[in-house]
């Protein structure tokens, strides 16, 4: 039996094996797509306007969808599945954040269009998901979720609730769908991308930031915020056989400053 402990290969995902990332064109996501083209399948999912700014590496195919939409899900996996008759993991990065509002002053329709374009989406596109990677034989899910969804925060009420929700979706697909498929969520504190901004896609990815990067490094023990290379290595270690016992987590990478 190959010894894990010494073997790398073991934080990665098999050789050749077919990966669906969600949000593939965002910071997170072209740092991990980067990670696994070099020896995996990768196809993308991500919306027109995040394509055509972040056009992924040749080798990669790429599918337009938008994951809150049910019919574009649905076409989206449909065409995949004309590719590939099979599944063996699947990331799911989708998530944005609109305007900071405590509650009381958040109109219906952005608490809609967050909890749509976080929540709705997690649920669309692992429904979605979950045939193909039967198919296969089983595999594995991770979604990408928030520390918010754990503690709050304030002005981020439908982003943090949508969050907390895919925590307890992670919860609920782990017991329906085991032993045969793994289901697991990163939950990352601050991370230097354009979700700081709105999102890539759905921002300008130029404007300033709505979060002082320097005051919250100062509240992390490690001193700094994530960079998405930081999230990367956690969502290949919960792709990997190395994780293969590991099932229903929520995997906080915060550098410390929440420590459930």
């Amino acid at each position: 039996m190959t010894n894990m402990q010494h073997d790398p290969s073991a934080f990665l995902p098999r050789p050749q094996s077919r990966v669906v990332v969600v949000g593939g064109c965002g910071g997170i996501g072209r740092a991990l797509v980067a990670a696994l083209a070099a020896h995996t399948r990768v196809a993308i999912l991500d919306l027109p306007a995040s394509i055509a700014r972040h056009p992924p590496p040749a080798g990669v195919k790429i599918i337009a969808c938008d994951a809150a939409d049910g019919n574009s899900v649905t076409a989206a996996f449909g065409e995949l599945q004309a590719s590939w008759d099979g599944l063996d993991a699947f990331v799911n990065l989708c998530g944005f954040k609109l305007a900071t509002l405590k509650l009381g002053d958040t109109p219906p329709d952005i608490w809609d269009e967050g909890i749509a374009g976080n929540l709705r989406s997690a649920y669309l596109l692992s429904r979605a998901a979950l045939p193909l990677l039967t198919r296969s034989g089983g595999g594995t899910m991770v979604h990408v979720t928030s520390g918010l969804g754990s503690y709050g925060g304030v002005g981020y009420g439908p982003y943090a609730v949508a969050k907390g929700g895919i925590n307890t979706l992670v919860r609920i697909l782990t017991r329906e769908y085991a032993p045969h498929i793994r289901v697991n969520a990163v939950a990352p504190g601050y991370v230097l991308t354009a979700f700081a901004r709105g999102g890539t896609g759905r921002s300008d990815e130029t404007a300033p930031p709505h979060i002082d990067a320097e005051k919250y490094s100062q509240q992390i023990p490690l001193g700094r915020a994530a960079s998405p290379e930081d999230i990367v290595g956690p969502i290949l270690f919960l792709l990997g056989p190395a994780s293969a016992y590991v099932n229903g987590q929520i995997l906080h990478v915060n550098g410390g400053g929440y420590l459930p």
